[in-house]
């Protein structure tokens, strides 16, 4: 691990300075410069700010109160769209203490706080102010919060555009108006909640939602070296509602929706540059390990991402487009979202005919016999996203271990000592990149179209896309089905029965297969289908056309290969 983290080190040092967040350079000269910087000390029986109880005074710079914005219980479907376990008594409500600060400035932020949240809101005219930035500089603080975000930005400056026309994938945060810092040798817990959408009132218009633990209305950055930010959320991670940047620390996710969240559809970026990531979404019904409505950018750092295993999610996800830039990356999920094939440096793709659990690992050995990588993740997978700086234009093979041992960090093991019960693995095709995006741009995981852009009328919900419920897209032209399928297709799926045993059309069925489904369903699609979704394992019956080899050969850029599998 020693040798790599040099390595990405080096890499780090080249990389190029990013283009502008409102896609010119700010230079930072017209920018007033603050002189405040306020130690707070946390705890239950009093906030302290410089060593004196804070004001409960709303006129002052930093302030406590009583009024937390939650989701009330029993309010009616009037109040919002809430369900019955996003909502809160007032009694829970009331326990919590908000810390308001609502000056520019930056706060160190240290003790515990068992039912609070720390609350940015610098004003409404602060969007547009260059100098309405905070820093909250977190030096081992333990937050919790049971009914809302732990840590949460009302207001600051942005410093990019919402404009979906002038978007651009590498963007310079370094101005945004709200800053998280990891201090030198911290270790910082957050356990947070969400609130559900609440209504304006008369109105199905919204005056809340916020869903992460910790969530920003601005674009944020992420700073630190070793310091450990460890989060815990009911809903998603961290949340931004435009750009999200992550330069250094060590940061350790668990989430019950998506880790890491960039939500402005065509135009959010989330850019990671350097540290350490660990974004596990496996705690929930759904959830993306990282999810970008724009874009998503590695540079550098160490990323680990897992999708939920109950859902049709991606490790990586991401609506525009995703880069691999540098860094060591390890995702797993129940879908792919395309890795664009310019990437600096090799990425490989293993579509699983089978699911890999988390008792399970990969073993990654170089044509010498050496191994090269062996991965593990908290969730059952069938796609595996994997780069590194060592991965080379060469021909490897892969294996099944029952147990690994050697130097890890989330679930990467850089050096393997050794491996019990391994058993190698083949593979029947690669598509070089195409992955699961069947031909004309159609896409069953939720993931973009080829092409470009999501379609107009909106980012499709992850409901849409779920073949347990029937909700299948229609198509109603150009499809054929796939010889020698066996298995039960989703009730509202519309195409032409298959050749194959054991298929049962739904009632009031209409239309046919896209083309490139014939004869390329288990490549298409390998890896796709959800658990539940169809009668049995519909790939049991199906034997590819192309023989297997044992042989995964790596070129330059992007490497996909499809169903892999245990050799006979």
């Amino acid at each position: 691990m020693k040798k790599l983290v040099s390595i990405l080190i080096s890499v780090c040092m080249l990389m190029p300075v990013l283009t502008a967040c409102s896609s010119q350079p700010d230079t930072g000269a017209d920018k007033p410069v603050t002189d405040i910087k306020v130690i707070i000390t946390l705890a239950d029986d009093g906030i302290l700010m410089d060593g004196q109880p804070v004001s409960t005074d709303s006129n002052d710079a930093v302030y406590t109160a009583n009024d937390i914005i939650f989701y009330l219980a029993g309010q009616g479907s009037e109040y919002g769209e809430g369900e019955a376990y996003e909502e809160h008594t007032q009694e829970e409500a009331d326990k919590h203490t908000v810390l308001y600060i609502t000056q520019p400035g930056n706060y160190i932020i240290t003790g515990t706080l068992s039912y609070g949240q720390i609350a940015v809101d610098l004003g409404k005219e602060a969007k547009n102010d260059p100098s309405a930035v905070v820093t909250l500089t977190l030096d081992n603080a333990d937050i919790t919060c049971t009914v809302a975000p732990a840590i949460v930005c009302f207001a600051a400056y942005e410093c990019g555009s919402k404009d979906v026309d002038t978007a651009v994938k590498d963007v310079d945060t370094s101005s945004a108006g709200f800053n998280i810092t990891l201090a030198d040798g911290s270790v910082n817990n957050i356990n947070g909640g969400h609130v559900a959408k609440i209504y304006k009132p008369g109105t199905t218009d919204k005056q809340h939602k916020y869903d992460a633990a910790i969530e920003s209305l601005v674009s944020l950055n992420i700073n630190g070296t070793d310091g450990v930010l460890n989060l815990t959320s009911d809903n998603e991670g961290i949340e931004t509602k435009l750009h999200m940047t992550i330069n250094g620390g060590k940061i350790n996710i668990n989430s019950a929706d998506d880790s890491l969240n960039a939500g402005e559809d065509y135009v959010s970026v989330i850019t990671i540059n350097d540290g350490q990531l660990y974004a596990n979404a496996n705690n929930g019904q759904e959830g993306d390990g990282i999810d970008s409505n724009g874009w998503l950018v590695i540079n550098g750092g160490i990323v680990s991402a897992f999708s939920s295993e109950k859902s049709m999610d991606s490790g990586l996800d991401s609506d525009n487009g995703i880069y691999i830039n540098g860094g060591i990356v390890y995702a797993t999920g129940s879908m792919y979202d395309t890795v664009e094939t310019e990437n600096a440096q090799s990425v490989v793709v293993f579509s699983m005919m089978d699911r890999v659990y988390s008792n399970e690992y990969l073993v990654l050995k170089s044509s010498a016999g050496d191994s090269v990588v062996a991965l593990n993740s908290p969730a059952a997978h069938k796609i595996i996203v994997y780069s590194s700086p060592l991965l080379t234009a060469d021909d490897y093979t892969l294996y099944k271990a029952e147990q690994v041992t050697g130097d890890s960090l989330n679930g990467i093991y850089t050096e393997v000592d050794s491996a019990v019960g391994e058993i190698q693995m083949a593979h029947s095709g690669d598509n070089n990149g195409m992955g699961m995006r069947p031909q004309g741009g159609i896409d069953f995981g939720g993931g973009r179209p080829q092409g470009g852009r999501m379609p107009e009328g909106g980012r499709p919900q992850k409901g849409d896309f779920q073949f347990d419920g029937g909700k299948m897209p229609d198509f109603t032209e150009n499809m054929t089905a796939p010889e020698n399928f066996g298995g039960q297709m989703p009730q509202g799926f519309g195409g032409q029965p298959p050749q194959g045993e054991n298929f049962q059309m739904p009632e009031g069925f209409n239309g046919q297969m896209p083309e490139s489904f014939n004869n390329q369903f288990s490549q298409d699609f390998a890896g796709r289908i959800p658990q539940g979704g169809f009668a049995n394992n519909p790939f049991e019956s199906y034997s590819p056309a192309t023989e297997q080899s044992t042989v995964f050969t790596f070129t330059q850029g992007l490497n996909f290969f499809s169903n892999v599998r245990k050799t006979a």
